[in-house]
């Protein structure tokens, strides 16, 4: 008896990390940063559509491990991440991702993909997608503080999308300061390392705030921060991890993806259950106001959220068509009658 052949649907398209760099080296970085930023806004503009549910999260001691699903109602998502603060010590990423899309109306996955390198891309465009609707019009200088493995891909999105070319560089660490100098030789900025947080946000429009530690933190004081100004709070995703005095939020008026999942992650978990922030959807909808003025501090606290990954999936799927750079994984179990799994499996044994 012949062995079945894998019908066309048990094959899922699989993008490793090797053919995300290339992918990412095909379309060209700072393209590959506009185009996702491009589909996260197109899925903001969207956002009734979809399920929305917090992260399911997994917290020890040494970090987070959590899911993260969402669903259009055509397609759905998830993505697996992990957050482990320590494992830059041991020579190990701090965030490690994979995620897939699915049809709904059958349930067979779609695409399966590397997403430690998408995640940093897809929380650069988010962030600069935000931008774009609240920063200082004319915005050119950046301050990042933190300089860890999401900097670059930070500065990148800020330059293509709203037009940074003046960045300020501040990391406890001065190896990942040089390391972020090193590597963004050539992109067309104006690289300055600075000796501490106060030196680096003289000057900026738009303040960074990008460190690692899993810990209530104080990288910005209130005092430090001047009226005008967009922050970019990026690096609170879990419960216990601040980088923000509380003062700062008081003053500042605040965005974010999804309340019930900022209010256990973000900034704002230092803030009471009714503090007043505003969903960014809803900016960019046109429901609800985001700068007003040009002595306003507004403040982005980004934790991330599933519709961002699912954006990125998207864009993925669609451009890997013709590139080739994928393969075809024979992962979905699809005998020729559906009640007849046992005989499949049978009829692979080998003689």
């Amino acid at each position: 008896m012949t062995k079945p052949a894998p019908s066309h649907l048990a094959y899922v398209p699989f993008v490793s990390v090797e053919n995300m760099m290339k992918l990412v080296h095909h379309i060209g970085i700072e393209p590959m940063l506009k185009g996702l930023a491009e589909y996260i806004e197109q899925d903001f503009r969207r956002w009734d559509l979809f399920d929305k549910t917090p992260r399911v999260a997994s917290h020890s001691k040494e970090g987070v491990i959590e899911l993260m699903p969402t669903s259009d109602g055509e397609v759905y998502g998830f993505k697996y991440v992990n957050g482990h603060p320590k494992n830059t010590q041991e020579g190990l990423q701090t965030v490690t991702a994979f995620g897939l899309l699915a049809t709904v109306d059958t349930g067979y996955p779609v695409l399966l993909s590397e997403m430690t390198v998408l995640t940093a891309l897809r929380t650069a465009a988010t962030s600069a997608m935000v931008a774009k609707h609240l920063a200082p019009k004319g915005s050119r200088v950046m301050a990042m503080i933190g300089n860890g493995a999401q900097s670059e891909f930070q500065a990148l999105a800020m330059r293509v999308i709203c037009g940074i070319d003046r960045l300020r560089l501040y990391d406890i660490d001065r190896a990942a300061t040089d390391k972020t100098v090193r590597n963004l030789q050539g992109f067309g900025f104006t690289l300055e390392p600075c000796s501490s947080p106060q030196e680096a946000i003289e000057g900026a429009q738009i303040i960074t705030t990008c460190t690692a530690d899993k810990q209530y933190a104080t990288i910005l004081t209130d005092n430090m921060v001047g009226a005008g100004v967009h922050i970019n709070a990026i690096g609170g995703d879990c419960p216990g991890k601040t980088e923000l005095h509380p003062d700062i939020l008081t003053r500042s008026s605040v965005f974010v993806e999804y309340p019930p999942q900022t209010r256990i992650e973000g900034e704002i978990q230092q803030m009471p259950a009714d503090f007043a922030v505003t969903e960014m959807w809803q900016v960019i909808n046109g429901t609800a106001k985001g700068r007003t003025d040009d002595r306003q501090i507004t403040l982005f606290d980004g934790v991330g959220f599933a519709i961002e990954d699912f954006s990125a999936l998207r864009y993925v799927r669609d451009q890997l068509r013709d590139t080739g750079l994928y393969q075809d994984l024979d992962m979905i179990a699809d005998p020729d009658n559906p009640r007849d799994l046992f005989g499949m499996v049978q009829r692979a044994k080998p003689r």
